[in-house]
């Protein structure tokens, strides 16, 4: 229900929203039982059972980064994202000046900050919604690091720096030196790819943290306890 909603050019606003959501947590299901994953994919239309098994693909990923669960919560504050046509007209404005498909900044940008959600510092002391750390800042980028038009077109100028688009693989490797970082990229970028509306999905996801107690949601509005 929820892939077919996220397609349909009807659904908009706070429906889209909780669609992308709904989403989110179901891969969030399949990734903690594995075992339902091929009953629910041999139930999936044929036109999304695919998209759907690249996006799981592609969290499979991103988990095998997971290290220690943090024992202290971040200094974040978590924002509403800009709207989703102001940050594709960033994403195709990039596109346009530096040769490099839309899809990749779409899932940096998704999987480093929420396409925007999380403010703050990583624990590298990255920062802005496409997180650089200062000196590259320095160097690629223009304007306010906090700013999702400035960061998009200054991850786009690094890219090409690195590579892009001639090679992605080893642009985005230099963006984050993790290959399962870069798989994931790949894999969320070829969904979109296959079909721009799958954005609209990723751009619902939420921001979840790992906790000793669980894991916790933080909804826009969320900062961390004093």
């Amino acid at each position: 229900m929820a892939e077919a909603a996220i397609r349909d050019p009807k659904v908009t606003g706070a429906q889209l929203a909780y669609m992308g959501h709904l989403q989110q947590l179901a891969y969030g299901q399949l990734a903690d039982f594995p075992d339902w994953r091929a009953t629910v994919l041999a139930t999936l239309p044929d036109d999304l059972r695919e998209a759907v098994k690249t996006g799981l693909d592609a969290g499979d990923q991103l988990r095998t980064m997971h290290g220690a669960i943090p024992t202290k919560l971040p200094d974040w504050k978590i924002v509403a994202p800009a709207p989703v046509d102001d940050l594709l007209s960033y994403y195709k404005e990039a596109q346009d000046a530096f040769g490099i498909d839309w899809q990749y900044l779409a899932a940096i940008h998704l999987v480093e900050t929420r396409m925007g959600r999380i403010r703050g510092l990583s624990t590298a002391g990255a920062q802005g919604p496409m997180q650089f750390m200062p000196p590259t800042w320095a160097q690629y980028g223009k304007g306010d690091v906090n700013d999702n038009h400035d960061a998009i077109l200054a991850a786009a100028r690094y890219l090409k720096a690195a590579g892009a688009p001639g090679n992605m693989q080893k642009a985005l490797f230099a963006y984050n030196h993790a290959q399962a970082y870069v798989n994931a990229l790949m894999d969320y970028a070829a969904v979109m790819k296959a079909d721009p509306l799958a954005m609209r999905g990723y751009y619902g996801w939420q921001v979840y943290y790992p906790t000793p107690d669980g894991v916790i949601y933080m909804p826009v509005g969320w900062v961390k306890p004093s």
